[in-house]
């Protein structure tokens, strides 16, 4: 009962969170957001309200109605509609940050451009449709003295920092092979849904299986070395709806992957449930980890020793020590490392310039073995550097 009581109050308070008190000594951070796009109010609206040192300030839309439903649904103050939306909303002065979640294919023409604006920027993943395009954005972030990451949320949960933990200590000796998986049942996304088309950046690989690649990476601690096999089911040309590959990792272990975006139901009938989950064997035990994706509402690591004499065991991880509430969502974790990292502070977790060129690199690899190939390059051309 209490476990059941436990997970109704942290969803109750992850949706609607506490408004926080704004601090005195810190200036707060204006967000500005490209796009009304569905996964904004999830991944920064809810956070923000319970952090004291950001506000959102505006939306840009290409539909000036859109922006504007938007904003007012959202209680956000300034909005920019229309074909020039997006430019202006960049040109805003009083804007400190700018949360990108664009279609794939749009994501290096706006970073660049508002990183070339001087604005920090959260940008949600993959980086790019490229490895070439998500170097270029850190570079220029670089140069601009900016914050840019991409939003691996997950990894800021202390899920994935427990799970990484455990790996680490060296208590179930060295990663042999990881199965990382994430799906979710036919229905959730329309044939006409953006993930499908190709040239802004659509197919499984790009979307869910971008995780179950940075999973497999952060959790086995090594890089793709070679792709041993893929599979792929199409949903149109060039665009995976599943893609299953297995892949060889530095230091002789293997990993495999494996993304749905559209799980045919069982027996023809019954939905299939999402799974958001890894496995990590090691030399001398298991680890597996449930629902390593969305944790606060719930999740499981079994740890399994193969020592013998030693048991089995269950752990949760909702907070740190000293960071976060039970009720903290993986993008609210996520947002608190995020202004730490603008204010000059050490972030708890991050996910760095390389990690995030790795993480293109890998997907591209599996689309070139696969004859399937890298989404289409952007056409924008930045400006040239200073």
């Amino acid at each position: 009962m209490s476990s059941a009581l436990g997970l109704v109050s942290r969803i109750r308070t992850a949706f609607n969170p506490p408004a926080a008190t704004p601090l005195d000594n810190s200036k707060p951070l204006k967000f500005g957001i490209l796009g009304a796009a569905a996964i904004a109010p999830d991944a920064l609206i809810n956070p923000v309200k319970s952090h004291p040192e950001t506000v959102i300030y505006a939306v840009a839309a290409r539909s000036q109605d859109r922006a504007a439903a938007f904003a007012k649904k959202h209680g956000i103050a300034k909005v920019f509609g229309g074909p020039n939306g997006y430019q202006e909303l960049l040109d805003d002065p009083e804007i400190d940050v700018v949360y990108n979640p664009l279609p794939n294919g749009l994501h290096f023409e706006w970073t660049m451009k508002a990183l070339d604006a001087g604005k920090h920027v959260l940008l949600e993943k993959p980086a790019a449709n490229t490895a070439d395009e998500t170097r270029k954005m850190f570079e220029l972030a670089e140069r601009k003295g900016l914050v840019l990451l991409e939003a691996f949320h997950y990894r800021f949960h202390p899920v994935a920092q427990r799970v990484k933990a455990i790996l680490d200590s060296g208590e179930l000796g060295a990663v042999k092979s990881t199965s990382t998986t994430l799906t979710v049942p036919r229905g959730m996304f329309k044939a006409s849904d953006i993930r499908f088309d190709y040239v802004l950046g659509g197919g499984a690989l790009m979307d869910m299986g971008c995780y179950t690649i940075n999973a497999m990476r952060f959790f086995a601690g090594a890089e793709l070395t070679a792709v041993e096999s893929e599979r792929h089911t199409l949903a149109a040309p060039q665009v995976d709806r599943a893609t299953t590959a297995t892949l060889a990792l530095a230091g002789g272990a293997t990993g495999t992957i494996h993304c749905d975006l559209g799980v045919p139901p069982a027996l023809g009938l019954l939905p299939r449930i999402p799974e958001m989950n890894a496995t990590i064997s090691c030399e001398r035990g298991e680890l597996r980890v449930f629902n390593f994706v969305m944790p606060t509402l719930y999740h499981s690591i079994t740890v399994t020793p193969t020592d013998k004499g030693t048991k089995a065991r269950v752990e949760k991880a909702y907070t740190f020590p000293d960071l976060g509430e039970p009720w903290w969502t993986t993008y609210r974790y996520q947002l608190e490392a995020f202004v730490n990292k603008i204010k000059g502070r050490e972030p708890h977790a991050w996910v760095t310039k390389e990690d995030s060129v790795a993480n293109m690199e890998a997907i591209e690899l599996i689309y070139a073995k696969s004859g399937l190939g890298s989404r289409p390059k952007s056409v924008y051309v930045a400006p040239p550097s200073d």
